[in-house]
């Protein structure tokens, strides 16, 4: 899953994250489920007043969504059915919002005051929410004893400060994190070549070489991000790689994405790029994995969603496939190759009906462990917990135990993963474009990344954003 405001991973179709791509890029107006138990929402769609009642006379509590996989739509339908049956105060109206849609949407609809009361927001854009004042603390709303219940990691990348001398609150429940970048290979392919399917490639340096060998006739020997939409947040977990920070500082005040470590990330894509390997134009975006599912790659690196749609759509290939970290700029395979990216609900600031929106999140997410696990079971494994308790449950459970993707992926690439970064992305497209220049021979590392230098710390200064980080406290450097 992932969605909307600048093409973070899932926010926007330019940047295609997983969740961008697979939620329905064609539609373009809200999709209502309606079913028996589940209406379509009357509310919250611009040029609709909002409503808070019904004929049932429970409280209308407005959820829009932005629209993932279908299993994921019809998981949505299915326990929103079964919290309206559960009680008889509220009823939960849900919405499914195409991808591309969703930010004019929302933002005509908050306009017009009839935003949802409830809805899914990416963890990078939880900060921004906080400081525009769009987001409703959930301490108060969410007993503490579930929001203590998050992973101790996963609770900064939800918490923020409304000001300076506001406390630290968390303002969204995360739902999931799914990591961003995960080399998926062909086994088969890799013995063909003389190589062993049991020691994937650790380095930036022996990537490149890899690639040129295990390119055959039409199969290329790997795809990875190669364009500045997709580069822009598909590389955040190496940039962190390679220099152990990003490249704009945690206080937004300054950027430098010209000292040497990044410079060696851009060359490592070059040198992708020339390995003769990939092919020039990608056969996909870089959250779309059907060509490794089709046989047209021997690896490609893609996010942990990949899973889901080998599973459905190419079952047979599951057995010759493996999951491994991205490589790293040294090998150790301890420092981060991965964002967790992923999503949260959150309640609007301006909603009539918080204490129902609270109480529907937990209901949802926050308490017990049936739904949450249905959710993990129903995605086949292929995203990851966000609470202490249900991971202990998914630990107990032989199912889960027992799939090599999640074990590889839990605990080699989200056990090192970090969170996105929420700076403008404005910023790393800049930085992306000097990456997807270099890649294709426009000019060099040192020109291209002085110029990336040159316009975030214009953007800086022109937008004034030194100093507005309100997740600042829980994150690093």
């Amino acid at each position: 899953m992932q969605s909307s405001s600048h093409p973070r991973p899932g926010e926007q179709v330019a940047g295609l994250s997983r969740r961008r791509v697979l939620q329905g890029i064609a539609a373009a107006a809200t999709v209502p489920l309606t079913t028996a138990g589940l209406s379509a929402c009357g509310s919250g769609t611009p040029g609709q007043a909002a409503k808070h009642g019904n004929s049932s006379g429970k409280t209308t509590i407005n959820f829009w969504s932005q629209q993932f996989e279908d299993w994921q739509s019809k998981w949505e339908k299915k326990w929103v059915t079964a919290f309206n049956d559960s009680q008889k105060k509220f009823e939960v109206k849900l919405s499914i919002v195409p991808g591309d849609a969703w930010d004019q949407k929302l933002k005509a609809a908050q306009a017009a005051g009839n935003g949802p009361d409830v809805y899914t927001i990416s963890y990078g854009n939880i900060g921004s929410g906080v400081s525009t004042g769009a987001l409703a603390a959930l301490n108060g709303l969410v007993k503490n004893e579930y929001l203590d219940d998050i992973d101790p990691t996963i609770a900064k990348f939800v918490s923020a400060k409304a000001d300076s001398s506001s406390s630290l609150k968390q303002y969204a429940y995360p739902w999931l994190v799914e990591p961003s970048t995960v080399l998926f290979y062909r086994k088969d392919l890799f013995q063909a070549a003389g190589l062993d399917p049991d020691k994937p490639p650790t380095t930036w340096d022996e990537l490149p070489g890899i690639a040129a060998k295990l390119k055959k006739g039409n199969v290329y020997g790997l795809q990875t991000a190669e364009v500045a939409a997709d580069l822009g947040w598909s590389t955040w977990g190496l940039q962190q790689n390679a220099a152990g920070h990003y490249p704009v500082k945690t206080d937004w005040s300054s950027a430098d994405p010209t000292i040497a470590p990044y410079a060696k990330l851009v060359d490592f894509y070059k040198a992708l790029y020339a390995s003769g390997g990939m092919p020039k134009q990608g056969l996909s975006g870089y959250t779309d994995g059907t060509p490794l599912g089709q046989g047209k790659l021997a690896m490609q690196v893609t996010g942990s969603w990949f899973i889901g749609l080998m599973r459905q759509q190419f079952p047979k290939m599951e057995d010759k496939i493996a999951a491994a970290p991205m490589v790293s700029i040294d090998g150790d395979q301890t420092r981060p190759t991965a964002t967790l990216g992923g999503w949260t609900l959150c309640i609007d600031a301006k909603s009539k009906v918080q204490d129902g929106a609270g109480d529907f999140i937990t209901y949802l997410l926050a308490s017990g462990k049936d739904v949450m696990m249905d959710y993990f079971k129903t995605s086949g494994w292929s995203k990851y917990a966000t609470r202490t308790s249900i991971e202990k449950a998914i630990s107990a459970d032989s199912a889960a135990n027992d799939d090599p993707f999640r074990k590889i992926i839990s605990d080699k690439i989200v056990k090192y993963g970090v969170p996105e970064a929420t700076y403008p992305y404005d910023l790393s497209t800049d930085f992306a474009t000097a990456m997807e220049k270099t890649m294709k021979g426009k000019g060099s590392t040192q020109q291209n990344l002085a110029t990336a230098k040159q316009q975030m710390n214009k953007y800086i200064a022109t937008n004034k954003i030194a100093g507005t980080n309100t997740q600042a406290s829980v994150q690093g450097k």
